[in-house]
């Protein structure tokens, strides 16, 4: 979305709200062409009640990729725990191409997970896992065991074990308060990692997973800021005079590109994050902003209305606007790029009559396809394996979460219960 867009939801997003906000998640479009596959509720070796129902994550998972429909537990026909104990029969005649099991097991006062994938078909295990988990990190063990069978059958790595992050406004006490917030790719488990009276915007992952930049107006005035996730240590990066915004960092993590307006013009600049030197790429008249960078590091995409309305535009870091280059020309309004993580695929935001939506530009055909069509959708964030989308839209009045799988097959809304959710980002992998 446009930098102007961006300030006008500022403001809008000054407006009263209740309390505070609570995640759910619901699938609001299906495909017919996904893969069959059937996740059996996991066996529990405790004398309580099963701390978590795993398998329900799992399906959950793998239902909002858009690659597989799950059978519901209450449509099988059986549901066996142990390999000797499944009749492939039952499950061709369901047409189920793929059956999981599980295990929860608790062992001197840690769990273990164990689960089994196998093909209906051949009646073949595909794989078979062992994982110890510690009682809070039983939901990511779910979403560790959704990776593995997504990419023993894809052949593509799973993303379900990764972090999104977000903008939250939500009123306490009458009091408007805006968080940024980190939580699982499905929006469970939200954790805070600042809170303000003042907006924020524009929040962007380290490579590393590690860090955040943002946009905060604490001081008043837009400016840049750097904070550790796990530590909550931040430092302020940018806060020269005029727009401080827009910041990404390049692949290596060691320089932001953003937009600075100090010289009398939003332009793209590149800041050296351990020196904070800064060096302008673009001089022009018009409006340069949102740049993302391609995955060598040696080009910047980024939103410019130097055209007369907001297109994409391409240039190398080296030589700055000198060689800049329109790549967007279907429809007078693009803007806000996501690159995927292959860099085959563009995603931005497209305007049409209805609104504006979520695109995909597949960069070696030219082709343009709009994945989504909501009237005030935002921020598109490409998925670590390049899959899915996430993105802001508007539900019932106030901003939502949303994904939409990369050929538009699924699309899944997290509802907010109270808060106004925005500019959303989705992490890279998890490595520790």
């Amino acid at each position: 979305m446009s930098m102007i867009l961006r300030w006008c939801l500022i403001l809008l997003s000054m407006l009263p709200l209740t309390a505070n906000a609570v995640i759910q998640f619901e699938i609001v479009g299906g495909s017919d062409a996904a893969r069959p596959i059937a996740i059996v509720p996991f066996a529990w070796n405790g004398t309580t009640a099963t701390p978590l129902q795993m398998a329900d994550i799992i399906s959950a998972d793998l239902n909002r990729s858009g690659q597989f429909k799950t059978l519901a537990p209450a449509d099988m026909l059986e549901k066996p725990t142990q390999a000797n104990q499944i009749n492939f029969k039952n499950w061709r005649a369901l047409g189920i191409q793929h059956v999981a099991i599980g295990r929860l097991l608790l062992q001197d006062g840690q769990y273990v997970a164990e689960f089994q994938l196998f093909d209906v078909a051949t009646e073949k295990q595909l794989l078979g896992h062992r994982l110890p988990a510690k009682p809070d990190r039983l939901v990511s063990t779910s979403h560790a065991i959704a990776d593995l069978i997504y990419e023993a059958i894809t052949g593509t790595k799973g993303a379900f074990n990764t972090r999104i992050a977000y903008i939250e406004a939500v009123s306490e006490a009458g009091v408007r308060k805006y968080i940024l917030q980190v939580a699982d790719s499905d929006g469970r488990n939200p954790r805070t990692i600042l809170k303000s009276r003042q907006p924020m915007m524009s929040v962007a992952w380290s490579p590393d997973g590690r860090k955040l930049v943002y946009v905060s107006f604490e001081n008043r005035r837009p400016e840049i800021f750097l904070q550790d996730v796990a530590t909550a240590a931040r430092e302020k990066l940018a806060g020269f005079a005029g727009i401080n915004g827009a910041p990404r960092f390049s692949p290596d993590g060691q320089q932001l590109a953003l937009t600075l307006s100090y010289g009398g013009n939003p332009d793209i600049y590149v800041l050296n994050v351990k020196t904070k030197a800064v060096r302008q790429l673009t001089r022009n008249g018009a409006i340069d902003t949102e740049p993302v960078w391609t995955k060598d590091g040696q080009d910047i995409i980024f939103t410019s209305g130097r055209s007369g309305a907001p297109q994409l535009y391409q240039m190398p870091v080296s030589d700055g606007d000198a060689r800049a280059k329109r790549i967007t020309f279907e429809g007078n309004y693009n803007a806000s790029a996501s690159l995927s993580p292959d860099g085959k695929s563009l995603a931005f935001i497209t305007r049409d009559g209805s609104g504006y939506h979520v695109g995909v530009l597949d960069r070696a055909r030219g082709f343009l396809r709009v994945l989504t069509r909501g009237k005030l959708d935002e921020s598109p964030s490409f998925a670590p394996n390049g899959a899915m989308l996430l993105y802001a839209t508007e539900y019932r009045g106030r901003g939502v979460l949303a994904t939409v799988s990369i050929d538009g097959r699924v699309q899944q809304r997290f509802s907010s219960s109270e808060g106004d959710i925005r500019e959303p980002t989705w992490g890279p992998f998890i490595t520790d």
